[in-house]
This record gives C-alpha cells, structure tokens and sequence, in this order.
C-alpha cells in the first residue's frame, strides 16, 4: 500500500503541497487529476524519495519514505517503476540497452535481462524493436518503450506521469490500453497523474482530484463522473480554472 499522509511540500514562496492524505491499496490503480501546476508530479516524486517533505510523509509498504537512507531508497526504488512524462530515454543508447540500464544494476544474468527485455516489448507491442533507437520511433513508441522498461523491472508499483500528453487521440487510447493490460497481467499497482479525463475515465479504479494542495474529491469513476462539487464538475468538463 502506499498513504500519503499530511503531505505538505513549498518551493520558495509558493505552497504546492498542503496537507495532502491518499491511500493506494494494493492491487489498485488510481488516477490523480488536476490542472497544471497543482502538484501532482510533486506527489509522485515523494513516493521514490526525489523530495523530501516539508511536513507529513507517504509511507510505503509500512515505510515512511523520508526517514530511508540511502540503502533503504535504493531497496525502496527497486519495486516502483516509473513512467516519465517524455519517457526520459537516452537517445544514444538502443531501445533494448535503454531496458537493460536498470537490470544491470540488479546484477541480473545476461540471459535473464534478454529475457525481461523480450517479455516487456512483447507485452507493450513492439517486439523486434530493440536495436533502434529512440529517435527512429514515434512520440507513441516511446511511450511505450518508457512502459516497458518499467514492465522489466516487474514492480510492484507503476508510477505515470501524464503518459498521454502530447498524443494524438488513436495513440492515446493505445497507452490507455496497455496501461489496463500491465494492471490486469501483472497484478501491479499504479498511480496515474494526468489531466486527461478520457484517459483517468479508462483505466482508474478510483480518481482522486488534487486541487489547493489537498484531495478535493476521491471516488470511483461513476461517482466522479456524477459529482456535484463545483470544483471538480468545472475540471471534469474542461473549463478553465
């Protein structure tokens, strides 16, 4: 399970995080929602350790985040797999070494990574696609590479942030789709930040919105779809804030 209890986290002057309370139970894929600039990225890279709170923690697995050293991070990051916003790949480096990176670091056998990086691509559909590079794909493709490098570590959280910005409808629905097909296959459990309300309507057990620092609303995807809260109501139907 991973609880986000209390959160709070301040650049400067500005507030970001105030008070923010969530619980993720395993199995469970839960989508925040917001608009830009709430911090919902923010939240997400408190769950790795990437910030450290001002006040409150996200505990994980029993563990509170903010009190592991480095060792205990490290032991930490091995069961999360995350999903950068732009998929973060290192253009130099082929599709299938941008896989390995992570492996290797577990001191995995050549063939057992081979493997992983075989099963992954096969699972996000792009098998046979491992000796090129980032730039002979499309923007979708790479999605779908940063999916499956995630995949290989076989976590037992995915973390996404915002993995349908940027894609056309048809390629969005196709990330949509894998991201239900990790869930189902995999048993993984997910947080999925995203201001896309097609996307959080697809694959979300629960969909909590963030909004001043604070979860607004938490709920199934029917109930938020018939909220009667005036603050969510405007972000579900796309009006400005």
């Amino acid at each position: 399970m991973i609880e986000f209890q209390d959160l709070s986290k301040a650049f400067g002057p500005k507030q970001v995080l105030q008070g923010l309370s969530l619980e993720i139970p395993d199995g469970e894929t839960v989508v925040i929602i917001g608009y830009s600039g709430t911090g919902k990225s923010v939240a997400l890279k408190h769950i790795v350790g990437l910030l450290h709170p001002d006040a409150g923690d996200v505990i994980v697995d029993g563990q509170a985040v903010s009190t592991l050293d480095r060792d205990g991070l490290t032991q930490l990051r091995q069961g999360i797999g995350y999903v950068f916003q732009f998929a973060a790949l290192f253009d130099s480096m082929t599709v299938a070494e941008n896989l390995a990176l992570g492996l290797k670091r577990r001191r995995l056998e050549d063939d057992e990574i081979e493997e992983r990086i075989n099963e992954a691509l096969a699972l996000v559909d792009l098998s046979g696609t491992g000796d090129r590079l980032p730039a002979e794909l499309s923007g979708g493709m790479r999605k779908r590479v940063g999916i499956a490098r995630a995949i290989a570590l076989r976590p037992r959280y995915i973390l996404y942030d915002e993995p349908t910005t940027g894609l056309d409808p048809v390629t969005s629905a196709v990330i949509d789709r894998l991201m239900v097909r990790t869930r189902e296959h995999l048993g993984v459990t997910g947080v999925v930040v995203t201001h896309d309300m097609r996307s959080a309507y697809t694959v979300g057990d629960r969909i909590a919105m963030l909004y001043e620092g604070r979860i607004r609303q938490v709920g199934t995807v029917a109930q938020i779809q018939e909220t009667e809260d005036p603050v969510v109501r405007q972000f579900i139907e796309g009006r400005p804030e």
